[in-house]
């Protein structure tokens, strides 16, 4: 959706006069130095070492070649010297290598250039919130480490409390990225609310982050859905919007995060058995709770679980 003309007026006045809607600037909640004074290290994890296939040969000899796409806090970004890749994902990364008893390379990629990678060898495996889908496990192997939520947002002030189900969104306004599984989601609840004879989910489409945040600010629209991770990174940020719900990234079906591997290259074992441990000695949650990512928290690491069906 493009803005009209006055709200244009409106984003334009709001960007010069300082207010800041991208990651340019570190909330204070944040730690985005290249030094990460607060990162954790990990133990060895024999049993995860031991079921590392004697066939498999890493890309780089005692070290974990891991790629990372830096999309934006808290999950991966550029650090504050604009090369070092920091976020939840990489403190994740190096907690993994450590307990394979390795070194962590991290390969900043594009996105949309991992699964390329991935498959032709340049890297080990890829830590980068990828969700785990069918169509994916049909070339690559999953390890989960994290739950894919999806954040309601809205206003400070809204007076829109909780929104747990499609009926407690009927007739709002709903700012969500074209083409994502959230649209898909939306979609479907406004279909059950208009069966069940409510308004309709009114969906709204804009072009960045800026301008939908200021949607939202300005009364344009009445809610914000996208990647729950990106949203609390925003709240913490901005401190002008507040968490209303969250939702499975593949509602009904669930849809878990995992590091992504080759398929069959049998390293996707070690990786689960790493994570388990990471889970059991506590270091798993005190990443996730440095970056403020507790909610997304999994009991237990699963080796190539159900993923999102194909559509």
């Amino acid at each position: 959706m493009t803005a009209f003309p006055a709200f244009r007026t409106l984003l334009i006045a709001a960007m010069t006069s300082g207010l800041s809607f991208g990651a340019t600037r570190a909330a204070d909640d944040f730690d985005l130095s290249p030094q990460q004074p607060g990162r954790l290290h990990a133990a060895r994890n024999e049993a995860a070492i031991a079921s590392i296939p004697v066939a498999f040969k890493f890309v780089t000899p005692s070290k974990f070649t891991i790629a990372v796409s830096p999309g934006g806090p808290p999950l991966a970004t550029y650090a504050t010297d604009a090369k070092t890749v920091v976020g939840a994902d990489p403190d994740y990364a190096y907690a993994i290598a450590d307990s394979l008893g390795l070194t962590l390379e991290i390969v900043p990629v594009a996105w949309i250039d991992w699964p390329l990678g991935l498959a032709s060898g340049k890297y080990d495996a890829v830590i980068s919130n990828v969700g785990v889908t069918e169509q994916r496990k049909e070339k690559f192997d999953f390890s989960t480490y994290r739950q894919g939520l999806h954040g309601i947002f809205v206003k400070s002030d809204s007076p829109v409390a909780s929104i747990k189900e499609p009926k407690d969104a009927a007739g709002l306004r709903i700012v969500v990225g074209a083409g994502t599984n959230q649209e898909r989601i939306l979609v479907k609840w406004s279909e059950q609310d208009v069966a069940a004879g409510l308004k309709p989910i009114e969906l709204q489409y804009y072009d960045d982050e800026a301008t939908s945040l200021l949607a939202l600010q300005s009364g344009r629209a009445d809610v914000i859905v996208q990647p729950h991770a990106q949203l609390v990174f925003i709240a913490a940020r901005d401190k002008n919007i507040k968490r209303v719900g969250t939702l499975s990234a593949g509602w009904p079906d669930r849809s878990d995060v995992a590091i992504t591997t080759r398929k069959g290259s049998g390293l996707a074992d070690a990786l689960t058995i790493a994570t388990n441990g990471l889970i059991k000695d506590g270091t798993y949650a005190k990443i996730l709770e440095h970056w403020h990512l507790s909610e997304e928290a999994l009991l237990a690491s699963e080796t190539n679980p159900p993923g999102l069906p194909k559509y």
